[in-house]
């Protein structure tokens, strides 16, 4: 009798689609679960080929940057507090002699607690003996380290976007002529009084001490996550930004003022509060350019907050939800395409606010209030 082909299998091999009983599939680990957690990254470290020195001890900081690495051509790599060890712990909380990383009987890297009083602390976790992969992060007292061998695989480099021409004097230049271009305009437009050269000089002082102060502060906080200052970037950024929030507000004065729609101004302050949280995403990503979809969230939560708190601020000044009518320019009738109200349509409003009016004081409409 004719059947299907058999394949031949050699001696302690399993068949092409049987499980072999002796070495059974690997499950998932249950999210959440630190026990399953350890349990795969132990295994996975298992089945890697062992590796080989020399070895690399990486003190990070809380982001997970490296702080310090360290460089040990052989194992046992002994950690801790004093002199004696291979790698010195300048922390408080490490005892002398505090962990061991070795190589254990299956060929992988573990490290162990020598009896210390904190422990190893892994995924909040104290252990007494951990194994370790590569990209696990264990906690020694106040220190957070990793140990790689030489031969770890590092991630590709990254596609560099620096705009390493647009540094330096030329976008300084671009941002203090814009600051300065944007202060003098705004100061002429809404000037009402007879021309004097000092304010316009005060105004120009006020734009350019403002812009090196928070191009300053931003520069100080590049330099101290991303490496370098970028002075001139962080004050072309502000340039831009001054000029985006003088044109928006222009244009609601504008829009307001022409078509009679008070909701240009009523909530021009929303637009603004979505504009300064653009700014802030530009300088977020001058320092540290490889986080650009967080940095959106941070900052579109932070508009959020923003036009949520202005809301909240007129509800507890006014009882309305919309800023003051407020123009902070003065605009020439001829610009005007909505038509005017005339006198008489005027009174006859004021006279039919005044039913309203009087039912709030509490009388009826055309009793006089007669004094004693």
């Amino acid at each position: 009798m004719n059947g299907p082909p058999i394949a031949s299998v050699a001696p302690g091999d399993a068949a092409p689609g049987d499980a072999a009983p002796s070495d059974p599939a690997p499950s998932d680990p249950a999210p959440g679960d630190p026990a399953a957690a350890d349990a795969a990254a132990g295994a996975a470290a298992a089945s890697a080929p062992p590796a080989t020195g020399p070895w690399f001890v990486e003190i990070l900081t809380r982001a997970g940057e490296v702080l310090q690495r360290h460089r040990v051509d052989a194992l046992p790599i002994r950690l801790g507090r004093g002199y004696g060890n291979d790698v010195i712990l300048d922390d408080d909380y490490a005892a002398a002699a505090h962990a061991l990383a070795e190589l254990d009987a299956g060929g992988r890297l573990v490290l162990r607690d020598l009896g210390s009083r904190n422990g190893i602390h892994h995924r909040g976790r104290r252990h007494a003996a951990l194994a370790l992969d590569g990209d696990t992060v264990v906690r020694i007292g106040h220190t957070a380290l990793r140990i790689r061998a030489a031969g770890f695989e590092v991630a590709p480099e990254l596609a560099d976007r620096t705009l390493h021409r647009w540094e330096g004097a030329l976008p300084g230049a671009a941002g203090t002529l814009l600051v300065g271009a944007t202060t003098l305009f705004a100061r002429w437009l809404s000037d009402i009084q007879y021309f004097e050269l000092v304010r316009y000089f005060e105004a120009l002082a006020w734009g350019l001490g403002a812009a090196l102060l928070w191009s300053g502060a931003w520069a100080f906080a590049n330099r101290l996550f991303g490496r370098h200052a970028r002075l001139g970037r962080h004050l072309f950024v502000f340039g831009c930004g001054l000029l985006a929030l003088t044109l928006c507000a222009l244009l609601a004065s504008l829009l307001g003022y022409a078509l009679s729609l008070e909701g240009f101004t009523h909530y021009a302050s929303h637009a603004a509060t979505l504009l300064l949280a653009g700014v802030i995403y530009f300088h977020l990503c001058t320092i540290r350019p490889g986080h650009r979809l967080r940095y959106r969230w941070i900052c579109a939560a932070m508009a959020v907050l923003g036009s949520g708190l202005i809301l909240v601020a007129n509800v507890q000044r006014s009882g309305r939800f919309s800023d003051e009518l407020y123009m902070w320019v003065l605009l020439p009738p001829e610009v005007r395409v909505s038509p005017d109200h005339g006198i008489d349509q005027f009174m006859r409003e004021v006279d039919g606010m005044q039913e309203g009016l009087d039912r709030g004081r509490g009388r009826k409409p055309g009793e006089d209030e007669i004094e004693n």
